[in-house]
């Protein structure tokens, strides 16, 4: 089987603090009907260079066409996405982005104790990312 594309779908509470947080992080919107009485409510962000697309949908939309309950962000995590980072600087730098937007870090920017520079942080909703910087070998 050949797949065109592949793409993340994520429950939000709030799709305008989540196109908030994600255009304050500087990335680039896809598609977005937050402001509109459109169902169903959902925006979407492109992902690093080759356009990965997730879509943020509202929690009770997503629910409704998965016929089941979306995870508890609170008890546990759904999935962990990577982003890579070219510098340690960029990596800080992303951080700092982060906490003034509204997420939350769950480990600092530095060397872990895996020997690897990255930190971990989770959108205003608990969707984790780790960014990680990408060195050779990698």
């Amino acid at each position: 089987m050949n797949f065109k594309q592949i793409w993340a779908n994520f429950a939000v509470e709030n799709i305008e603090r989540t196109e908030k947080f994600y255009t304050d992080l500087g990335l680039k919107l896809n598609y977005s009907n937050s402001k509109t009485n459109d169902k169903p409510k959902l925006v979407s962000f492109f992902f690093g260079e080759s356009d990965f697309v997730i879509h943020f949908f509202e929690k009770e939309q997503l629910e409704f066409a998965m016929n089941d309950k979306v995870a508890n962000l609170e008890q546990g995590n759904e999935i962990i996405f990577s982003i890579s980072a070219k510098t340690e600087s960029e990596v800080n730098l992303w951080e700092e982005k982060v906490k003034e937007s509204g997420g939350k870090i769950f480990k600092k920017a530095q060397r872990q104790e895996d020997g690897y520079y990255y930190c971990v942080f989770a959108d205003p909703d608990g969707h984790k990312f780790n960014l990680l910087l990408v060195e050779k070998g990698m």
